[in-house]
């Protein structure tokens, strides 16, 4: 079902609720939907953490720092002026509040539970690789009353065996295997419970990957490859697609062209894809307009991390930078909100064959991976791709190949290509001459405000743990 029939019907049912002459219905907490069916409240929290993920949290803010976007004049995120991010942090937990009444709403059944649990774990994750140690087996329990819940470590978020997100995404997988009830609402899958299945055990491969330097036992992984059960094309991606028409389009298409000509590409994308020759290149940005204008087509990019002081000191002419593609912009459906592709599962599986993690044809993973990268983008691979000197796996340089062309493949997914190259530091991204954070690459944001304020034990507690509220203070997945 198309996302906006969803919010119309969404709207609707709310209006049920809130609409009525009825003395005592008028007299209850108007933020509560108890009244609203489970496939509204599904339908509503895919959506809205979709279009974070995509748009405000990917291309507003993450491209930036994964390099895959350079700033012009006033994204200081390019400069490391992190901030808080504290938006994010309440839609989430609005968001994970939604859940919970998604499980408890009148009509609710174990696959709307075994589904919210994917999404809440999805969502949970999120915070600790954004933020570090975070509110987790306390989170929600506002509901009951509790404002101040205590922070978990990031150890126990991943790894506790009854509670932590790896074992919350196997049981709600083994779930849905075996339910005979079924969902509506799912925008993202259209209600196939065998996607939700491989979207679990593909976001399970993830994050055991992303805390593999902190365990001893890897047979998860192996079994996950073996399992069969993993996105297995570009058919099973985690995408919500936005609509040619009002109101869900990308929000790039309808935002001011000073906003649109803020993100360029950037110097370390054009090395990368000018040694591979490769023609994503004209999908993701566009030729730069003084070579439009001479008709010998070029495409160029921005030293991240410059103030507009410098630009201008240097004589750079924004004419002759690439801004980002036309599916960007122009074709107001022209991409996906995306949680996750089979093409990162691919890599992953690469990744871990070739580090030993795991038993698999390191090759086969690696090509498969940038086909369907490809193929999603709508761009024919040459026929000589695979061959080339700086494509080609050849034993030595096979890791950096990998995760380059993995972290390609992640533009605008969220922060997941920040949080893979704080992981494996490929690619090796430098801070720009501009920076305002002592040329050092920042690995969180700083916790909102609102929690010092509302939550300062627990604030504080944590902040100590982690090595203080500092853009550079590690997690426990990424310290060495």
């Amino acid at each position: 079902m198309k996302i906006k029939h969803i919010i119309f019907l969404l709207c609707i049912a709310l209006c049920t609720v809130t609409c009525t002459d009825d003395f005592e219905t008028i007299n209850e907490n108007p933020n509560s939907p108890q009244n609203v069916g489970p496939q509204f409240l599904l339908a509503n929290v895919i959506s809205v953490e979709a279009n974070q993920n995509a748009f405000f949290q990917g291309f507003r803010l993450a491209n930036y720092l994964a390099q895959f976007a350079a700033s012009v004049e006033f994204e200081r995120i390019d400069r490391y002026e992190m901030g808080a991010n504290s938006e994010y942090w309440n839609i989430i937990f609005r968001l994970l509040t939604d859940i919970e009444s998604m499980k408890n709403a009148e009509g609710s059944n174990e696959a709307y539970g075994a589904v919210g649990d994917i999404m809440q774990s999805y969502m949970f994750s999120q915070l600790t690789d954004l933020w570090g140690d975070v509110p987790y087996t306390d989170a929600l329990k506002a509901l009951d009353g509790q404002f101040t819940p205590k922070y978990d470590t990031q150890e126990s978020i991943y790894t506790d065996p009854e509670t932590g997100i790896l074992a919350v995404l196997e049981r709600s997988a083994a779930i849905l295997e075996n339910t005979n009830t079924s969902i509506q609402g799912d925008v993202m899958f259209g209600g196939d419970l065998d996607k939700w299945v491989r979207f679990s055990n593909s976001l399970r491969l993830r994050y055991l990957l992303r805390i593999s330097k902190r365990l001893t036992d890897l047979t998860e992984l192996q079994a996950l490859a073996d399992s069969g059960k993993l996105m297995d094309s570009n058919d099973q991606n985690a995408v919500v697609p936005y609509l040619g028409a009002a109101p869900n389009q990308y929000p790039l298409a309808n935002a001011s062209l000073g906003l649109y000509l803020e993100h360029r590409m950037t110097r370390t994308v054009d090395s990368v894809i000018s040694l591979w020759n490769d023609p994503r290149v004209t999908v993701l940005y566009k030729p730069t307009e003084v070579s439009v204008q001479a008709g010998n087509l070029a495409y160029k990019g921005l030293l991240n991390g410059q103030n507009r002081e410098t630009i201008s000191a240097a004589n750079i002419n924004l004419d002759d930078i690439s801004p980002f593609g036309t599916i960007f912009r122009e074709v107001p459906d022209g991409v996906d909100a995306q949680f996750m592709q089979y093409s990162e599962v691919q890599f992953a599986l690469a990744e871990a064959a070739e580090r030993g993690y795991i038993t698999g044809d390191v090759e086969t993973y690696y090509e498969n991976g940038i086909a369907a990268s490809f193929a999603y983008y709508g761009v024919e691979l040459p026929a000589d791709y695979f061959t080339r000197d700086a494509i080609a796996l050849n034993g030595t340089d096979n890791l950096n190949k990998i995760l380059t062309q993995k972290w390609l493949s992640l533009i605008s997914i969220g922060h997941e290509a920040w949080f893979n190259v704080r992981r494996t530091g490929i690619p090796n991204l430098k801070p720009g001459p501009d920076n305002l954070n002592n040329d050092r690459y920042p690995v969180r944001y700083f916790y909102p405000e609102s929690e010092q304020a509302t939550n300062s034990a627990n604030y504080a507690a944590a902040a100590e743990r982690m090595g203080g509220d500092d853009i550079n203070s590690k997690g426990w997945w990424e310290k060495e």
